[in-house]
């Protein structure tokens, strides 16, 4: 059996900890220089330049029909979602008080028919007497005034009957258009009352197949918009879809809310399948530039700064700073941009082409020396 000392057990372990440390360190090290940057290569690729905003779909006709009288109601003849006739019946008050109503103007009228009648009668009989010198001409003026007045009575029942009329017909709830009934707000026995407002029975929507999207615009975007710009839209009903849509007008008056003012942008939509319905959110991008193959670089590499005070930039504060790889070290270029999306920014100027690293961003966790290894005391 070999038995080994302690001194030399000691020896041993150290050795074979320090072997173990030094790999661990300079591995570290090496390959510091390679994982301290993060880099992304300058191709060349389409840029489209955008706005984004968000809107309802609506249609664009939707016409709300009220009732021009108060009364309760009796009959109910059309449902959501039911497609209709322009003129169609669409409900019917209770028709009880109105018949009524119109039934004592009728008879108003008849009264004041009659009343008229013997006024004529008595100015006959009286214009006859003042020829033959019994009656004065004031006499024979007040029976003027009593015919003038039985007249103007009998005008004023007709109105009241062509009123109780127009009423009665208004009973009857009709549809101005053709469409389909979006919205239906009454019930068979709900009481409308049309004091002060039309109350709002019904919406229909003139058709379904033609829609609109009501944008809100900010106005540092407003200017990049023109008329039948094309816009393309999402809705998260079908996220995998995309809809196209052009913009049919740009609304003057801005909407202010806490300082910041936005404009209404009409984009008018084509619905064949039915797909879009009214009062989705539509997530709208209007595409305002596009250019198609040009040297790109990533945004994050012109927001990149470097942390070392050696990778200073030059000095031309007006042009941006793109840091190229070079020998494990970020270089400073300046370049001069074009337009940009989401993604990417067009460089339209610089020493930078096809194929260059630049340096996104630095890596985390890395000490000053660029070394993962942190000496950790057990």
């Amino acid at each position: 059996m070999i038995t080994i000392s302690r001194n030399k057990l000691l020896f041993i372990v150290a050795v074979l900890l320090l072997s173990v440390t030094g790999i661990w360190y300079w591995s570290g090290k090496s390959e510091s220089k390679q994982d301290r940057y993060k880099t992304q290569v300058v191709d060349r690729g389409d840029i489209v330049q955008s706005i984004s905003a968000n809107g309802t779909l609506n249609p664009v006709e939707l016409v709300n029909v009220g009732t021009q009288v108060s009364g309760t109601v009796s009959k109910m003849y059309v449902d959501f979602n039911d497609e209709i006739e322009e003129g169609q019946v669409l409900a019917e008050l209770d028709p009880a008080l109105f018949r009524a109503q119109q039934q004592q103007s009728e008879a108003n009228v008849m009264n004041a028919q009659a009343s008229l009648k013997l006024a004529e009668n008595k100015m006959s009989r009286n214009l006859a007497l003042k020829e033959q010198g019994f009656i004065s001409s004031d006499g024979l003026n007040m029976f003027e005034q009593q015919l003038d007045a039985a007249r103007a009575q009998l005008a004023l029942s007709k109105a009241q009957l062509a009123r109780d009329r127009a009423n009665f017909y208004y009973s009857v709830i009709k549809s101005p258009i053709s469409g389909v009934v979006v919205a239906r707000n009454v019930e068979i026995g709900q009481t409308v009352a049309a004091s002060f407002q039309t109350p709002v029975l019904f919406q229909i929507a003139k058709d379904l197949r033609q829609m609109q999207i009501d944008t809100s615009v900010a106005e540092a975007d407003i200017g990049q918009l023109r008329l039948g710009q094309q816009a393309n839209f999402t809705v998260d009903a079908f996220h995998e879809r995309e809809f196209s849509g052009t913009v049919k007008q740009v609304r003057l008056n801005p909407t202010i809310q806490q300082n910041v003012v936005t404009y209404n942008v009409v984009v008018t939509v084509a619905n064949e399948d039915g797909a879009l319905l009214p009062g989705m959110t539509a997530n709208v991008r209007f595409a305002v530039n596009q250019k198609d193959s040009v040297l790109r670089a990533p945004n994050a590499a012109l927001r990149y700064k470097p942390s070392d005070t050696d990778s200073a930039p030059t000095k031309q504060p007006s042009k941006p700073v793109l840091y190229r790889l070079e020998d494990g070290k970020p270089v400073p270029v300046n370049v001069k941009t074009g337009i940009a999306d989401g993604a990417f920014t067009e460089i339209t100027e610089g020493g930078i082409k096809e194929g260059d690293k630049l340096v996104v961003r630095e890596a985390a966790n890395k000490d000053k020396s660029g070394s993962n290894f942190k000496l950790r005391m057990f």
